[in-house]
């Protein structure tokens, strides 16, 4: 009688913990598809994707286009920048792809956004996995979004976020060295952010401020050019990545 009872309560050990088990393993899946964005306060469900669109999504944001496009491609940030999820599936793969490799819509009018040239910088592979992206529907993956921009630790620590998350670390390079190919450019690259060239000729915070505002348009695709982000950013943020700029040697 003792050893059934003891083989009963080791059953229902074994039941129970069976059950605690599951429980815990569909909260950790549950929880770990919830993706917060922190300055947005908006918490998305992501959903199960190839990973090729997985890598697309990464790729839109680590390139910035949730910048100028909003999170997912839903717009809001610009009059003059379309919403990804309204005229995605309207173009072909082709289209897509020429739009960012080439660029589209350059304009004079700093406060004017335009799609900048991304085919010198951004591989084959990641403009595919973008359009497959695009075509997607633009879906929310896990971990798939824009570095926060941290609040109340000073201006300098807000534009090293800002740097990255605007996709300026992509051609200026990590710490504003450069080094990144521009081949129709006069120096054939992108210049840095850093060194004496750069602090000779942007000897003031007033002149770094301008041309980050305005951008410098000095040819056609497939040259890369510096995008006018006066229509996106915000004094506050301006002032922001000049004080990063300002840490660099």
């Amino acid at each position: 009688m003792k050893r059934d009872s003891l083989l009963l309560a080791a059953i229902a050990v074994a039941v129970l913990l069976a059950v605690v088990a599951g429980v815990v393993g569909w909260a950790a899946g549950h929880y770990t598809n919830r993706v917060t964005t922190v300055g947005a306060v908006t918490t998305t469900t992501s959903v199960r994707v190839s990973p090729k669109v997985a890598a697309g999504a990464h790729a839109f944001n680590q390139f910035a286009c949730a910048q100028c496009h909003g999170l997912n491609g839903r717009g809001g940030v610009s009059p003059d920048v379309p919403a990804l999820t309204q005229v995605g599936k309207a173009l072909t793969v082709s289209q897509l792809a020429t739009i960012i490799n080439h660029g589209l819509g350059e304009s004079a009018n700093p406060t004017k956004p335009y799609m900048p040239v991304w085919g010198a910088v951004i591989s084959k592979r990641q403009v595919s996995d973008l359009v497959a992206y695009i075509r997607a529907g633009l879906p929310s993956v896990a971990d798939a979004t824009p570095v926060a921009v941290p609040a109340g630790q000073g201006e300098a620590v807000a534009g090293a976020a800002l740097y990255v998350r605007d996709g300026c670390i992509n051609c200026h390079g990590p710490n504003g060295l450069g080094g990144v190919p521009n081949p129709l450019s006069p120096d054939k690259t992108i210049p840095p952010l850093s060194g004496r060239d750069f602090r000779e000729e942007f000897n003031t915070e007033k002149k770094i401020t301008d041309v980050i505002r305005s951008g410098s348009v000095i040819g056609r695709a497939p040259i890369v050019s510096m995008p006018h982000w006066g229509g996106i950013l915000s004094d506050a943020q301006l002032r922001a990545l000049v004080a990063y700029l300002n840490t660099l040697k």
